[in-house]
C-alpha cells in the first residue's frame, strides 16, 4: 500500500534550510542596528537613501521621540526593515562614512601643508602654487612670517588659521573647477 504524501522518484527534492532561532534574533538585532544609524542621519542626508516610506515615516518619527517612545520606535523601524533589502541601504552608508572618511584625510593634508608653508618657506610656496595657480605667493609668504612671530611671541595663532583657510579655499576652488 502506497502512502499518499510520498514524492515521486523522478521529482528533484527541495532543500530545506533551517535556520535557528538565534541566527533569526542576529539578523533582527542587524536590522535594528542599521535602522539606528539611519535615524541618526540628517533628514537632508536620508531623503537620498533607497529606503520606502513606510520606513521614512518611521525614522522621522523615531528622531522626534525620547526615552521608552524611541526605543519601542527603534525596534518597530527594525520590523519594518525585514520588509526593506539591507544590502542598497548598507552600501549607501558606507558611501556616506567614505566620504566622511575622505574629507578627513583632505583636512589632515591641508593641515600638513600648512605646517610645511610656515617651517619651510619658500620651497612650500612654490609647491602650492604649482598645485594650485590660484594661490597668491605674496600673500602666503605674508601670512607664513606673521605666523612665525605669532609663535615666537606667543600670540594667538591668527595667521596659522588663516592660511589653513587660504588652503581649503584653494583646495575647495580646484575641485569646484575639475567638476
Amino acid at each position: 500500500m502506497a502512502r499518499k504524501n510520498q514524492k515521486a522518484p523522478w521529482e528533484p527534492e527541495e532543500e530545506i534550510i533551517i535556520v535557528s532561532k538565534s541566527e533569526m534574533k542576529r539578523d533582527m538585532d542587524e536590522l535594528q542596528k542599521l535602522g539606528e544609524e539611519l535615524v541618526e542621519l540628517k533628514p537632508s542626508v536620508l531623503a537620498k537613501f533607497p529606503i520606502s516610506e513606510d520606513l521614512l515615516e518611521a525614522i522621522k518619527d523615531a528622531q522626534r521621540f525620547k526615552n521608552e517612545a524611541r526605543r519601542r520606535q527603534l525596534q518597530y523601524i527594525g520590523k519594518v526593515m525585514r520588509q526593506e533589502d539591507p544590502e542598497p541601504i548598507q552600501a549607501a552608508l558606507d558611501k556616506l562614512r567614505n566620504k566622511h572618511s575622505q574629507n578627513t584625510a583632505v583636512l589632515h593634508k591641508l593641515e600638513t601643508l600648512r605646517d610645511r608653508v610656515i617651517a619651510e618657506g619658500d620651497s612650500a610656496i612654490d609647491e602650492v602654487v604649482e598645485l594650485y595657480p590660484a594661490a597668491d605667493r605674496q600673500r602666503l609668504r605674508q601670512l607664513a612670517r606673521t605666523a612665525l612671530k605669532e609663535k615666537q611671541n606667543n600670540k594667538p595663532p591668527k595667521a596659522f588659521r588663516e592660511i589653513f583657510q587660504v588652503l581649503k579655499q584653494l583646495n575647495d576652488e580646484a575641485i569646484a573647477s575639475s567638476l
